[in-house]
């Protein structure tokens, strides 16, 4: 038996894209506001000496009734192969996480400004962590071709 996780979110995305686009998410820049009833300013202390953030967020907007176990074409495109949802990084999963590294522009008490980071204006914040280069992969990183093609637009 699985069990029931729950999280409250750190904070929200604001600004940024309303909508959500695939491709040309390089450009965009937005805030992310830490929740001041959960956190002071000494939560992102030190943070702004990093160039990259992880952040973790909840497709929020995404319709559960929309979330797929099994296989599909990414992006719905029949010339790439069906695949897994553990194989792609679609929103519509089965817990609506994403995940994305992007660039920390600036800390401003509990806003940070960030580029690149593929969420939308309201999209919930689960957690925030510096993005560090011991934790690259080791050893070769292979992928698929259709991995290559759907991210040529995408920053």
């Amino acid at each position: 038996m699985f069990e029931t996780i729950v999280m409250r979110a750190v904070g929200h995305v604001r600004g940024g894209r309303s909508k959500p686009v695939d491709d040309g998410w390089d450009t965009v820049t937005a805030q992310i506001e830490l929740d001041a009833a959960q956190f002071q300013p000494d939560a992102v202390a030190a943070l702004d000496s990093f160039s990259h953030i992880e952040v973790i967020f909840h497709f929020d907007q995404a319709p559960p009734e929309c979330v797929n176990t099994g296989a599909r074409h990414p992006r719905g495109n029949t010339a790439w192969p069906k695949v897994g949802i553990f194989a792609q990084r679609g929103k519509d999963r089965p817990n609506r996480a994403g995940v994305t590294v992007c660039r920390l522009l600036s800390v401003n008490g509990l806003s940070l400004s960030v580029q690149g980071l593929d969420a939308i204006d309201g999209t919930p914040v689960l957690d925030i962590k510096p993005f560090m280069r011991g934790f690259l992969p080791r050893g070769e990183i292979r992928e698929p071709e259709w991995a290559g093609e759907l991210m040529r637009e995408y920053w």
